[in-house]
């Protein structure tokens, strides 16, 4: 099916032109480093970011949240972290490091314009916001992988007298001094939770895993961080990535599978390209479920009114449930229809791929990346910007 093929929308009186450049749909960071790279390439740009302000999902996110990602290797392209900013930038200074980025390149961002729909206008494509059509023979779109968090239906979460959060709404960590909590997932999400819990006060904690993850220390021996390497893996062979993260893990984790977590399913660096899985960062949740503090569990079954059910059959009683269940991409309204996303909602391209059947749309920001989101928005970006240049020419 070709952009022709579908049913297109002709330009009636009245409406907008074509615009000649490129639309991009977010103003995080895949979006904004886009948008940088596109003006770079020579490319006239209109931004559309739906929130009113710049960063929204970093102001929303909980106090203790910090990247874990080196700061060196978190910065977008001409901008830098302040000096004296931590190795692993708190979310106050991405906040501002991404206001900073967008005014030092005097981006073209139009806030408060949420996208319904992108449809095909014939030879080239309808974007429907909140604010009315706007038509571009190129439409990006950057509203990220992380949109919108995802909790699974439970049987009896209803009834469940507990307290149930997304990671995402986790808080301060603070909050669970005294209480039992079961964190559900041991992936990213789920191990950032734990390195906050393990810092502070809570009472019994349990880590419900399915599988077990790629997970590497932030730093070994407080001095070296290990993301600073992530360039170099970023390189190697997939095989020798896996090879590379495992040994790492195991020297300096060790055999972790002897505490009930299970193994990882396959190799870290094979898992970020396969089912675009991110490799967890441990900072202290390790220690902890060595020393019995975080005990793991099987899989969540169900919810009765004080506690879960594991698979076992087994029964906790946790005050509060923490599920770091993932995200969803939220796309489905806005592309469905287009035939462009897999079961799970993420795009089946990504970057400078694309598409032959429907020139002109394009994503960014939608894969998991060794070298981080905000290093990886940068290199999509370019890439992205030299293909639609040369098109345009």
């Amino acid at each position: 099916m070709t952009m022709t093929d579908m049913v297109a929308e002709t330009l009636r009186p009245g409406e907008p032109a074509i615009f000649d450049g490129a639309i991009v749909i977010g103003g995080g960071a895949a979006g904004l480093a886009a948008a940088h790279a596109l003006v770079k390439a020579g490319v006239a740009v209109q931004v559309l970011e739906r929130e009113n302000r710049l960063a929204e999902p970093w102001h929303r996110r909980h106090k203790n949240l910090h990247l874990n990602t080196h700061r060196d290797l978190s910065a977008l392209p001409g901008v830098t972290y302040p000096t004296g900013t931590p190795g692993f930038p708190h979310r106050t200074a991405v906040i501002r490091h991404l206001n900073e980025f967008a005014e030092t390149h005097r981006l073209p961002v139009a806030f408060g314009v949420a996208v319904d729909e992108i449809v095909s206008g014939g030879d080239h494509w309808i974007v429907r916001t909140s604010t009315g059509p706007r038509r571009a023979h190129h439409v990006v779109v950057a509203t990220g992988r992380d949109r919108q968090p995802f909790i699974p239906q439970w049987k009896g979460m209803e009834g469940f007298a507990g307290r149930i959060v997304h990671s995402a709404d986790f808080g301060s960590a603070r909050d669970y001094d005294g209480k039992t909590v079961l964190v559900v997932g041991a992936g990213n999400s789920g191990f950032d939770a734990l390195n906050h819990l393990a810092g502070a006060n809570p009472g019994q904690m349990w880590l419900s895993a399915r599988s077990g993850p790629a997970l590497l220390p932030k730093r070994i021996g407080r001095k070296i961080a290990v993301h600073r390497f992530s360039p170099l893996l970023a390189r190697l062979p997939v095989w020798l990535a896996d090879a590379v993260i495992a040994a790492t893990q195991r020297l300096a984790l060790g055999d972790l599978t002897k505490f009930g977590l299970p193994a990882s399913p396959s190799g870290g660096a094979s898992r970020l390209a396969g089912d675009y899985t991110a490799i967890a960062a441990d900072d202290g949740a390790a220690a902890a479920i060595k020393a019995g503090r975080i005990i793991v569990v099987p899989q969540l079954r169900e919810f009765t009114s004080d506690g879960v059910i594991l698979d076992n059959g087994q029964t906790i009683a946790p005050d509060v449930v923490i599920a770091a269940t993932g995200y969803r991409t939220g796309l489905e309204t806005m592309v469905g229809k287009l035939g462009v996303l897999d079961g799970k909602g993420v795009p089946l391209f990504n970057g400078s791929d694309s598409d032959p059947k429907l020139p002109g749309l394009w994503f960014t920001g939608m894969r998991p990346s060794i070298r981080g989101c905000f290093s990886n928005a940068g290199i999509q970006g370019d890439a992205l910007a030299r293909r639609i240049a040369r098109q345009k020419r």
